[in-house]
């Protein structure tokens, strides 16, 4: 943990500003210690570098084993193919030049596929998740001089209030168990004019049509390791299927979607292995997490203007993408 990340910190119980108690082991740098509520009744630990103001076990250990497995996969820099970059200025609709010396809040960071993006333009990037994918976002980003990775929940963000010209939450919030709540919890970190993008699962009958949606009543209860294990050796021969069918003329693309995996085929320009690897992530990440939970363009659209935001667009890149501002 840098320095300089603690005035932006907060009890997440208290709302209180929080005391360090630590040695440093590197000028600016603290390794190992406890962040302390200034009313002193609340204590978090810091790990690895990392402020951790969550359980160990939470709801979304499914993505920590996930993004640790796959800790480099969604790279830019590691997959060569500027898919996450692309998927990040769509939807945000920002430019390196606006995020240049910004501080950004990255919800929901996972392995950090979208905080390398908004490091590489320049910003100030705290990046928090739920799970111990904060471990491989430190590990894939941590030399960069402008990341702070926090371990904390989104129902209770440790972070103060209008601190943040820039927020993002991008393939996260449906997987909360309260989608609403969820996202009232973002727009009180902007500050100023401050802008927010977040995107959904667009509930709409072509996604409820998701052969996904037949086997998530068994998958989300499965053991994980299980489940991963069954997945690892049955996700090439599914996606051979997926590719033979989507061959058919006409109707192909439409027939392959009964067969249940994630099929990037004619999408990105990835190798086979690539192929593979990308489909067994996101199969994984669309069998196991404990909650999935679409949202129509009206809920989108009465989220932002229940917050108070104005120059408000809902459409659709990838997922359905809501953006703006304070």
């Amino acid at each position: 943990m840098k320095i300089e990340l603690l005035p932006r910190l907060r009890c997440p119980k208290s709302g209180h500003a929080l005391v360090l108690e630590a040695e440093t082991d590197q000028p600016g740098h603290i390794d190992s210690g406890w962040l302390v509520s200034k009313d002193g009744n609340h204590r978090y630990p810091i790990r690895n570098g990392i402020p951790r103001f969550v359980p160990e076990s939470n709801y979304a250990d499914n993505f920590g084993m996930q993004w640790n497995h796959f800790a480099k996969t969604q790279l830019d820099s590691h997959s060569g193919i500027p898919i996450s970059s692309e998927r990040f200025w769509n939807a945000t609709g920002w430019s390196a030049d606006q995020l240049r010396d910004q501080w950004v809040l990255d919800i929901g960071c996972g392995s950090g596929r979208f905080a390398e993006v908004a490091l590489q333009a320049g910003a100030k990037v705290i990046a928090l998740d739920y799970s111990s994918a904060v471990d491989a976002c430190q590990a894939n980003l941590g030399q960069h001089p402008n990341l702070h990775v926090v371990q904390g929940d989104i129902f209770g963000l440790p972070l103060a209030q209008q601190s943040f010209p820039y927020v993002y939450c991008l393939g996260v919030i449906q997987h909360t168990p309260d989608v609403p709540k969820a996202f009232a919890a973002l727009p009180p970190m902007l500050n100023g004019e401050g802008r927010l993008c977040v995107d959904f699962y667009w509930s709409r009958l072509r996604t409820m049509l998701n052969p996904k949606y037949l086997m998530r009543p068994i998958t989300k209860r499965m053991d994980r390791g299980k489940l991963f294990a069954w997945l690892q050796a049955n996700t090439p021969t599914l996606l051979r299927i997926s590719q033979t069918i989507g061959r058919i003329p006409l109707a192909g693309r439409f027939l392959k979607r009964v067969v249940p995996v994630v099929d990037y085929t004619g999408v990105y320009p990835l190798t086979e292995k690539q192929l593979e690897e990308w489909a067994l992530l996101d199969t994984f990440d669309m069998l196991a997490p404990a909650y999935d939970n679409p949202q129509s363009i009206a809920g989108v659209k009465r989220f932002f203007s229940e917050a108070g935001l104005r120059d408000v667009e809902v459409f659709h890149w990838g997922h359905l993408v809501g953006r703006g501002r304070k």
